[in-house]
């Protein structure tokens, strides 16, 4: 093979590839000792520098000698050092924010943690991209989202040293066999000591247990890191005398372990590893000093969302240094991550003010102008503004400059740049907002998310009817998965196991997974009837059958989908309530095996209502019964339905049906009158004093006093009924709304001529003006002009809720909200946010957007048209992200509820603000 350019570079006049891979040989065996320096073809007045006891400071050297096919055999029989610490002055300090830093590199330790999610334990930033993760003791070889993690303790930073570390054990008692996930630890309990040591532009990571593990788990538990799969796809690996390529799908062969588990192959087993060594941007050695071999294992083998794990076992016997391992990432020189441009990927009224964002690293002094440029028809650049924009400051790890183009009015279509970064084209338009932005949610996600439906889209078909033998009432005193639990009665008629009918139609699939959940249903059930009363979309685009349950996509039936859609949630939520004479928890698999089906959902189940006796026998059991062999027809596959005594999600399911009442009068006058029904009737039987929160809460009233859960619901039912005593109630609560007017004044301010009380609209109006303020000050934090407070999952959930609730603030208090919170969460929302990933957070929308996400589909690396993602996530402390891969549920996945409606009722109301123009 003839060297490339860049290997010409490095080799010097007379030097042969054969000479190169005999040179390799000889470095390897005066590695080992079995030859002198001289005899190696080294000169000898560099020993022992040119051939230190841990050779990495050696590379820079082979670098100069030799071609890359030398570099890539050298690599695979050269261990890593902390010698670099002579050769790098510049290397990892600790910064302010508590990890080590370089140019390029940024290594973590439980600045992060959420294992199941990726996040956590020892992580590794690479130029600009985080690679590694997860750095931890695990128990597991290749653990997925239900297998026992630590509990983490106290963190350690030593200011002298740069030495980061931190207390951890086993096992999490409040994750073994209870809590949202319940998690099966074994008998094992052990506290150890996580330490990450700077080595110069290396560290050192070390495990030290308070005491030797018990005989039985010696050479079982290990130190995990998790290197993320999509960088690495195509990439070479280099480990002792095995190489190979990171392959794009988990290859065997593997075998069956005692516990019914698939165990694949590692990949290559050794004491070093060099990852993708050909990459300038994603290279990591890594040499095990003390406990066991590296094992590199593919993680998909178990797991279709697994990621590549680096694995060692702790040492036999050892308490202190159970493990070493020295990691060599390779930070590219004086690295600087690209400037990111940010803006809308849809585009901007004319009339709206326009920020262009521009997001620099740090360490980047240029101040380049910023040029926005309409296109013309022959495809050329006309410059309408050109400047160097201030600096706005710093925002997380960036520096940030921000460019005000709102005096660019004339309609078209535009690109900002900044150097030689440029945007996306995005369009200035009055009716910018009036096409391909909301519709898509309503066209497509909300059909293909419906539940008891087959669902066609011209020659495709999205999936089956499925679910049709929903479902049976779940098993008293057990803890399920996915925050499912039913307590000591089924609080109905209905005994364990038994078929309730009346669940097998309507209803949306929760999320990426297929479950019905309680808050869900109702949400979105609410947050489309308040975009049907404030903007009336009379968007009809879709058949939706419900005697048949056939959905038809780009099929017009002549009614409006958006009460389509309302009426076949309250299906599923209404029914179930005349079957039961409550409000279900929610609808959930019976098995882990069918929770984690990736596909069609109707392959969940066989759609047969269970009849105990025509079933098969199965070998495995579920709640003490026989369970499915996967897909087997007649098997006790149904859907288990749950039940709960929380008046929050009671108050919120009433809410929704109280404004579903309203808005399917005259439609579907049956169903209004149930809805209502209902309503009254949760109103009527459940009082508000019961202790706040409850368990399981939804997200929109945590924290709250359920009396205001219960004013949500008063407010609504005298929207519908006009009837005095739920303004009367209102008025009894006055204390506790103004002391909270975040929470209720978007929704009290549609009912303030009902309750016709000067003085409260005074109270309240005052209290709006104390948030008001607190929104100016939070939203003055960031560059974006909203509040950010990320969690664990991506914001963009967060903000288009806040920014759903200025489109009611602004109609109804225009002199205290102006109408640009509405906009700048819209922005957010569709590219203009934090990271270097400025994808719209809906799919589909913009020109460049999420088109990789969790959703039922997300095995097959695609989307669904019109489905929002929560989007970036913040890895603690500093680093925006958002990845490119589909099994990232707290960046990529949908949601029903108000991660759906609230991003509908977000554009509709910024169309209706900027074209009937009220405020700024």
């Amino acid at each position: 093979m003839v060297p490339d350019s860049s290997a010409d570079r490095l080799v010097e006049p007379g030097w042969a590839p054969g000479a190169q891979v005999r040179r390799c040989r000889r470095l390897r065996r005066a590695r080992r000792g079995l030859l002198s320096p001289a005899v190696a073809g080294l000169p000898v007045s560099r020993t022992p520098a040119a051939i230190p006891n841990n050779p990495v400071s050696m590379i820079p050297y082979v670098l100069r000698r030799a071609g890359c096919l030398t570099v890539l055999a050298c690599l695979l029989i050269v261990p890593l050092s902390s010698a670099c610490a002579i050769e790098a002055p510049d290397g990892l300090k600790l910064n302010s924010q508590e990890y080590l830093e370089m140019p390029g590199l940024n290594v973590m330790l439980a600045s992060d943690y959420y294992p199941e999610g990726h996040q956590g334990g020892v992580s590794i930033i690479l130029n600009g991209d985080r690679i590694a993760t997860n750095g931890d003791v695990r128990l597991n070889r290749t653990p997925g989202q239900w297998q026992p993690t630590p509990v983490v303790g106290q963190r350690r930073v030593d200011p002298a040293t740069g030495e980061i570390s931190v207390r951890m054990s086993y096992p999490d008692e409040s994750k073994d066999r209870k809590g949202f996930n319940p998690i099966v630890y074994p008998d094992l309990k052990f506290a150890y000591t996580v330490r990450v040591v700077p080595a110069g532009k290396s560290f050192r990571i070390i495990v030290d247990l308070d005491k030797p593990l018990p005989e039985a788990w010696q050479k079982r538990v290990g130190f995990n890191l998790e290197l993320f799969p999509g960088d690495l796809f195509g990439k070479s690996y280099l480990m002792d005398r095995h190489d190979g390529i990171f392959p794009r799908q988990a290859d065997g062969p593997g075998r069956m372990t005692a516990d019914g588990s698939y165990a694949i192959e590692a990949l290559a087993t050794g004491r070093h590893l060099m990852v993708a060594p050909e990459s300038k941007t994603h290279c990591l050695g890594i040499e095990s000093l003390a406990g066991g071999p590296l094992e590199l294992i593919d993680g998909r083998g178990q797991y279709n969302n697994g990621w590549f794990v680096v694995r060692a076992l702790l040492a036999p016997g050892a308490s202190k240094h159970a493990l070493e391992w020295l990691v060599s990432p390779r930070a590219i020189p004086g690295f600087l991550e690209a400037p990111v441009v940010q803006v809308s990927q849809v585009g901007y009224h004319p009339l709206q003010r326009k920020y262009a964002v521009i997001q620099l690293d740090s360490h980047d002094s240029r101040r380049l102008p910023v040029t926005v440029s309409r296109l013309r028809a022959d495809g050329s650049l006309e410059t309408v503004l050109s400047a160097v924009p201030p600096e706005w400051g710093r925002f997380l790890r960036y520096t940030i400059l921000r460019l005000d183009f709102s005096s660019v009015t004339k309609p078209g279509m535009y690109v900002v740049s900044y150097g030689k970064v440029r945007s996306n084209a995005f369009k200035i338009a009055d009716d910018v907002y009036e096409r391909h932005v909301w519709q898509p949610t309503l066209e497509y996600f909300l059909p293909i998310q419906m539940c008891h439906m087959r669902v066609n889209d011209r020659y495709r078909v999205w999936h089956g009817d499925c679910h049709e033998d929903d479902a049976r009432m779940a098993e008293v005193n057990r803890d399920h998965f996915d925050g499912y639990s039913q307590g000591p009665s089924t609080l109905c008629k209905y005994k364990p196991g038994e078929h309730v009918p009346g669940l097998n139609q309507g209803g949306w699939h929760d999320a990426g997974d297929y479950d019905l959940r309680i808050e869900s249903q109702t949400e979105t059930i609410y947050g489309l009837a308040l975009a049907w009363e404030a903007f009336h979309p009379t968007y009809d685009d879709t058949t939706i059958d419900e005697v048949h349950h056939v959905a038809e996509l780009h099929r017009p039936d002549g009614k409006p989908d958006i009460l389509q859609q309302i009426e076949h949630g309250l299906l599923s939520v209404v029914g179930g309530y005349k079957s039961m004479g409550c409000f279900y928890r929610g609808i959930q698999e019976a098995t882990m095996r069918q929770y984690t089906l990736l596909g069609d959902p109707v392959n969940v189940t066989d759609g047969r209502v269970y009849d105990p006796k025509t079933a098969p026998k199965g070998t495995f059991h579920v709640y003490g019964q026989p369970a499915p062999v996967f897909g087997e027809k007649g098997a006790p596959d149904d859907r288990w339905v749950f039940t709960e005594n929380n008046p929050r999600h009671v108050f919120g399911a009433a809410t929704a049906l109280a404004a579903a009442a309203r808005v399917l009068k005259g439609y579907d006058d049956a169903m209004a009158s149930d809805c209502l029904r209902i309503a009254e009737e949760q109103w009527n039987r459940v009082p508000d004093s019961e202790p706040a929160p409850a368990a399981g809460a939804g997200e929109h009233s945590w924290g709250m006093p359920l009396s205001l859960v219960k004013v949500h619901l008063a407010t609504e039912l005298l929207l519908t009924t006009h009837d005095r005593r739920y303004a009367d109630y209102i008025l009894s609560k006055r204390a506790e709304i103004v002391a909270h007017p975040d929470y209720c004044g978007w929704f009290l301010g549609r009912a303030l001529p009902l309750i016709g009380d000067a003085g409260f609209r005074s109270d309240l109006e005052t209290a709006l003006r104390g948030y008001r303020k607190q929104v100016d000050a939070e939203a003055a934090e960031t560059p974006y002009g909203v509040p950010y407070r990320p969690q664990i999952w991506g914001a963009g959930w967060q903000i288009q809720n806040f920014g759903a609730h200025q489109v009611f603030l602004h109609k109804s208090f225009p002199d205290i909200f102006p109408r640009r919170y509405v906009l700048n969460a819209l922005e957010f929302i569709l590219g203009c946010h934090p990271g270097s990933n400025t994808a719209s957070f809906v799919g589909g929308v913009g020109a460049n957007s999420m088109t990789v996400a969790y959703g039922f589909n997300r095995a097959d690396w695609t989307y669904i048209p019109g489905g929002i993602s929560s989007g970036t996530a913040l890895i603690r402390p500093d680093f925006p992200e958002l990845k490119v891969w589909p099994y990232f549920w707290q960046q990529g996945e949908y949601v029903l509820g108000g991660g759906t409606t609230d991003c509908l009722l977000l554009v509709l109301g910024a169309d209706q603000l900027m074209n009937q123009p009220k405020g700024t």
